[in-house]
């Protein structure tokens, strides 16, 4: 089975994973492809293919040398984001792009243009994989599977390449900050590993956010409004003078590079009760340590204002910023680093602004870069992945095998 066989196959099947749901996975359906992934783990010839009540699944390709490697290891998610529609996905192949518009969807008017979208013309002339306008496309992460399951099938048809143990693993909810939870790191075994979670080509990321997330709860009281004066007290207002008063440019469509930022994710309401979900984020500790005291002081604040218990927070870390971590054991970057320009990409290093699990995973004691999967414009309809772009982070994976035997020869 080919690299874009295994893709289109993948991102057919429905795995979004659902927010505030207290089990892993939060929605069953993520054991379909996990279930597809054993079975073709097995046919590949991998050992230890296994799947846990969890939905995570993990496999080994034995070490084809005699001096002692280390065992490394690569991981990506198959569970896509429920920011928008994962269901009844219908990819369409462009090949031979022109550069030009590519229309998505006539029926509705959906167009992916250059013109809004402007790297697209960096992909001119090659093959490119997108959504017909309804859906996601899922290459968040289903390119970085498909990646990983491709290459470990080259690395066995190729014995010549010479490389120590590797281990893998697929894991469930990662776009509902779950995909950590339950990844057994001793099992794994690796001493270090790599996510397949990035986006253009040439990606190479390890460091991340510092992460938080907020749910605000306002209280009102609803009096009918022909007599509501001096009365009611409305929630929305409320919730919306809360938002008003966070930074305005402090938001994602505002901010890029280090730029940290409050985002707000979801806002329901009625005049009794409005909720406001957060995401608070900031790759410098300090910085995120004072955007949270922020948020807590607005809290009280409006409380003080619109009286005591009318606004409650509970706020939480979600994941830290995993360069503290990976910094001290920097040689596993530039194994990649290297991999990166052997193979003819030119490593773009910087912080991701977005979470993996190798962000949580590298406190959990396995650290983990993040390595460029070729997607773009994740989760949405206009998400699309140059062919191409995959079959070079396919090449990478099995470059730092090669190179991690290489280097301990």
């Amino acid at each position: 089975m080919t690299l874009v066989e295994r893709f289109l196959r993948y991102v057919k099947v429905y795995t979004t994973s659902k927010p505030g749901v207290e089990a892993i996975p939060s929605t069953q359906r993520q054991f379909e492809l996990a279930h597809i992934l054993v079975e073709e783990l097995k046919e590949i010839g991998m050992e230890d293919v296994m799947i846990d009540d969890h939905c995570y699944v993990y496999a080994s390709l034995p070490s084809n040398v005699d001096h002692e490697v280390p065992t490394i290891g690569f991981v990506a998610h198959m569970d896509t984001s429920p920011d928008f529609s994962g269901e009844n996905v219908n990819p369409r192949i462009v090949e031979n792009y022109d550069g030009g518009d590519i229309v998505l969807n006539k029926d509705k008017d959906i167009v992916l243009s250059p013109n809004d979208f402007p790297e697209l013309t960096d992909y001119k002339g090659q093959t490119l994989i997108t959504t017909d306008g309804t859906t996601l496309l899922g290459a968040d992460d289903k390119a970085g599977v498909a990646e990983i399951m491709t290459a470990m099938d080259y690395l066995i048809q190729h014995p010549e390449i010479k490389h120590g143990e590797i281990r893998i693993c697929f894991t469930p909810d990662e776009e509902v900050g779950k995909g950590a939870n339950l990844f057994d790191v001793d099992k794994f075994g690796a001493e270090w590993a790599y996510t397949m979670d990035g986006g253009k080509i040439g990606e190479l990321e390890y460091e991340s956010f510092n992460a938080a997330y907020a749910k605000i709860n306002f209280t009102g009281r609803m009096v009918h409004p022909g007599y509501a004066k001096g009365k009611m007290v409305n929630s929305m207002g409320i919730a919306a003078g809360f938002a008003n008063a966070l930074p305005a440019d402090e938001v994602p469509e505002r901010t890029e590079g280090r730029e940290g930022f409050f985002h707000l994710m979801n806002f329901q309401g009625s005049v009794e009760e409005t909720v406001l979900e957060y995401i608070v984020r900031d790759h410098d500790m300090n910085i995120f340590k004072e955007r949270k005291a922020f948020v807590e002081h607005l809290v009280n604040r409006f409380n003080k204002e619109h009286g005591e218990g009318t606004v409650k927070l509970d706020m939480n870390d979600q994941y830290y910023n995993m360069g503290e971590k990976i910094k001290p054991v920097y040689h596993i970057v530039e194994i990649a680093e290297k991999a990166f320009r052997e193979l003819g990409v030119e490593p773009n290093v910087k912080p991701i602004r977005g979470g993996t699990d190798g962000a949580r995973l590298s406190y959990m004691g396995l650290p983990c870069p993040n390595i460029f999967a070729g997607g773009h414009n994740f989760h949405g309809k206009y998400e699309y992945v140059p062919v191409q772009s995959m079959e070079k982070a396919v090449q990478i994976i099995c470059k730092i095998a090669e190179l991690t035997a290489e280097q301990n020869a």
